[in-house]
């Protein structure tokens, strides 16, 4: 080695010198204090206020970077800022909705509002209770109907045809139906049972469950397939060497460690169907009283087609029906929440215990 060259080694510096770890949080606060100075002289209002800000921010801190850190780290800490940026922005739209609908939602439930019905009440005084029966038992229907069709359909495309012709049509069926616009489906139910029954103008809440299976099966073919495609292959193959058919290594194997996924993908198509309004509108109906036969010609409500006949038909005070709608609103967002909570306790619950 040169003397030149032992030289520069010598002088190559093992660390780089770092931005303080408060530093983020200064430029945040100096991007918000140039851009409320902007705004208080330019007559801004909040939103401009709020990008500007993140305009600053994520000129100001990747600039520091690259002045005291080196260009490697100006460009990490502009990925990192503009990672948070879009969290940030992401958010704005879902806390605007909770609050306001909690803001508008919240005064109205007490125990009349979620014990009562609309039997016979035209002012203030009703409830949401036939509403929540109603959907509670058409999601339900919809849910027994469509969670062991797209299971089954699932478990034939990852572990008997995954490369046959009917599987790649399947998966091409399954796309389609994803597609489908919920007013479609409600239109297939109403005509599939007007033909079965021979009756025109037909209600009934296994209807809507059947409208609301056509949205759900392909959500839970696609996230149980996913799930079932994650499972180790040697664990397939450990169970095969052990002289366990394959039925029951999918049972007994295959499914338990897919478990929770499957959960999940199963709560995020409840989730997707239990707001639908229009196939409920078409083949539920609209009813002011509990009616929990769901294969009764008879309609049958649900909190999506309260929300909207509250909000469109208020009756006699505008106000007063508008505030049924903000708190049905406000009940369908918890039960979600729920069903979510639920199934990640269920997904936990039933996930197999990793040994050490």
């Amino acid at each position: 080695m040169s003397a030149t060259q032992q030289s520069v080694q010598e002088h190559i510096p093992l660390r780089h010198p770092r931005l303080p770890r408060w530093a983020p949080v200064l430029v945040g606060v100096a991007s918000l204090a140039l851009s409320g100075i902007l705004s208080l002289a330019l007559g801004w209002h909040v939103v401009p206020w709020v990008i500007v800000a993140l305009l600053l921010y994520v000129l100001i801190l990747p600039g520091w970077s690259r002045v005291v850190e080196n260009p490697r780290a100006a460009k990490d800490r502009l990925m990192t800022s503009l990672v948070w940026a879009s969290l940030g922005i992401a958010l704005v739209p879902l806390v605007s909705l909770l609050y306001k609908v909690v803001a508008k939602g919240l005064p109205q439930i007490d125990g009349n509002f979620m014990t009562y019905s609309m039997r016979n009440i035209v002012g203030p005084g009703g409830g949401v209770y036939h509403a929540i029966i109603g959907t509670l038992l058409i999601t339900l229907a919809a849910t027994i109907v469509s969670v062991p069709i797209g299971l089954l359909t699932s478990i034939y495309l990852v572990e008997y045809g995954s490369r046959s012709r009917i599987a790649s049509w399947i998966r091409f069926l399954v796309d389609v139906m994803t597609g489908i616009p919920s007013i479609v489906a409600g239109l297939f139910a109403y005509a599939l049972f007007v033909l079965i029954t021979g009756t025109e103008g037909i209600h009934l809440g296994f209807g809507g469950s059947i409208a609301l299976s056509l949205l759900m099966v392909p959500i839970v073919v696609r996230s149980a397939e996913e799930m079932l495609k994650l499972v180790p292959g040697d664990l397939r193959e450990a169970s095969y060497a052990l002289g366990v058919p394959k039925w029951l290594t999918i049972v007994r194997v295959v499914l338990p460690t897919a478990l929770p996924g499957i959960v999940t993908g199963v709560t995020l198509a409840i989730a997707r169907v239990i707001g639908e309004t229009a196939p409920l509108l078409i083949i539920a109906g609209f009813t002011d009283s509990v009616n929990t036969n769901l294969f009764g010609n008879a309609p049958m409500e649900t909190l999506p087609v309260f929300i909207y006949y509250s909000y469109t038909q208020p009756g006699v005070d505008a106000s007063v029906g508008q505030n049924y709608a903000w708190g049905a609103a406000l009940v369908l967002i918890v039960i979600v929440m729920v069903l979510n909570v639920g199934a990640r306790l269920l997904g936990r619950l039933f996930s197999p215990k990793s040994g050490h």
